[in-house]
Formats: structure tokens, sequence, C-alpha cells
């Protein structure tokens, strides 16, 4: 099993200016299935981007309806199902993702909707599919029907907060999970309405007590104070193993001992593709190009 990040900021700010990528995270390899969770903006050229298929998903999952959640679901729909020619995969998430409730949603269109099975995830409710259990966890996030989610699989568990500040019920939805992945915003104690802070995230983490624990959905601040530094200081505070997610991470899970696993930076393929185009280097006119140019300047300053 492995767990992608294909984007590690979040909120308003970082993600217009994508000073950390918004396309979400991958579970593959998940009682044989992949997903595709919270695809914000650019999750599809991201998947290019760190060699990832994005026709190679079971299943989206959609936790509110806030731009960096759901942006490029469609079309990470349209993959799934091969444009929209097959019946294919399972469409996950909150009441908004599907329909309009209030000032929110519906976050993706009913034609998109019409391929895939649809499942409104509510807050203690479970669905139990052939060797699959997923259950709906609470948020306290701007969305009314935001949703996390615990998912589990021969008694391995991994368990979403999504984005939620935290409350006294919280560590209750995430109980019993192997692996936690959380929407951290804001370090030290700055935590604001709708989102967690680190010292919130060390509050769930001591009462669940998993294996390993992921950060994740860095704002601004975060990522002046440095999310690994807060990662650490997660680790030496609750005694449970804490990842900073970065752009590009992988993680090959140890499902026996997931406290082991053994976290890889994937190879930009962008990087390499303008490296091997060569525009790193000899982006520049050659003499006889120059000495052209040159010419013709001469000739415009006497006329």
């Amino acid at each position: 099993m492995k767990l992608t990040f294909l984007g590690s900021g979040g909120g308003r700010f970082a993600t217009i200016s994508q000073k950390r990528m918004t396309g979400g995270f991958r579970i593959d390899d998940f009682n044989g299935r992949n997903y595709h969770i919270d695809p914000g903006p650019g999750a599809l050229v991201r998947c290019y981007q760190f060699g990832v298929n994005p026709t190679k998903i079971d299943g989206v999952f959609v936790s509110h309806s806030h731009t960096d959640h759901y942006n490029d679901a469609e079309i990470l729909i349209e993959a799934m199902t091969r444009g929209m020619t097959k019946n294919n995969g399972i469409i996950m998430g909150s009441r908004t993702a599907f329909e309009k409730f209030e000032k929110w949603g519906p976050a993706l269109s009913k034609y998109h909707q019409s391929n895939s099975k649809n499942l409104i995830l509510v807050p203690n409710k479970v669905k139990h599919f052939p060797n699959l259990t997923i259950k709906g966890c609470e948020t306290q996030h701007g969305d009314p029907t935001g949703v996390g989610f615990q998912m589990e699989h021969n008694d391995f568990r991994i368990s979403y907060t999504a984005d939620t500040s935290y409350f006294e019920k919280l560590p209750k939805y995430h109980k019993r999970a192997d692996i936690l992945i959380a929407s951290v915003l804001r370090p030290y104690n700055q935590s604001i309405r709708g989102h967690m802070c680190t010292d919130d995230f060390i509050n769930l983490v001591d009462e669940v007590k998993p294996k390993l624990a992921v950060m994740t959905h860095f704002g601004f601040k975060m990522l002046s104070a440095n999310p690994v530094e807060e990662a650490l200081r997660v680790a030496s505070e609750t005694g449970v193993r804490t990842l900073a997610a970065f752009d590009g991470m992988r993680v090959d899970i140890n499902r026996k001992y997931p406290e082991r696993s053994r976290m890889i930076r994937l190879k930009d393929r962008f990087a390499l593709r303008l490296k091997q185009e060569n525009v790193f280097k000899n982006n520049v006119e050659d003499k006889s190009a120059r000495a052209v140019r040159q010419k013709e300047k001469n000739y415009y300053k006497k006329k």
C-alpha cells in the first residue's frame, strides 16, 4: 500500500499562490483499489508530474465544497470512467459534493455523477463493501456537511480528518486508526476557526494513538514555521512517528509495522523533461544569431 501526496498546501492563499501544490493525495492498493482524496487545483497535472496514472483509480473522495478540495474532481472522474464512456468506480464525500445545501455545492455536476456509484458520507454512518468498510467522520468547518473518513480493510484502518477545528469528539471518530492523516493549517497554537494548528494535532494524536501520523494541507504560516520541525515536535510530545507531507512524497506503508513505513521523494518528471530539452542551459542565442541581431540594431540606429 502506498500514500502519494500530489500537494501539501491548503487554504485559499496557499492555493492561489501555489506556494505548495494542492492536488490532494492518493491511497493506492488499499483492498486492491486506488483512491484519489480531495483533488484540488492541479491534481491532474500533478499526477503526470510525479508519474501517477490518473486513469488507475477506483474512487474519488471530496470532503467538502471548497475549491482547494474539489477543483479537479470532475476531470479525475472522467479519467476514472474513461472519459465518461464507462460505468466505473465510486464517488464519496460530503452532501455538498453531490447537491446544493444552503450556499454550498454542488461541487460535481449531475453529468459527472452519472457513471459511478455515489456515496454521501454522514458522520458515524458505516458503509460496507466487499473487503472494505468506510465510516464518515464529523468535521467542524465552513461547509456544515463536510466529512472526513475512516477506511478499514482486514482490520487495518486509515483515517483522514479533512478540514476541521479540533473538538471534543474528534478523537472518537478516528479511534483505532493505524494511520492518521490530518489537515494542519497553522503552527504552534495559532488555530483559526475551521482548522487545526499543531497543538490541536498533538492533542488528537495523543488521544487516537495511531502507529503513524501525517500532517498536510499547510498554509503560509505553517510553511514559514517549517512543517518538518512541527512534525518532529508532534512526535516528541506524543511518541508517535509523525511525517510532514511535501509535494511528491510517497510513503510505502508497512502494514505490519506502519511506524517503519518508508518515505521517498518521487522524481519530478517535468523538471527531468526540461533538463533533457536543455531548457536550463544553452537557452540563449548562439554567437551568429546575436551578430545578426546586432546588425539589425545598428541598421535601425542609422535610419
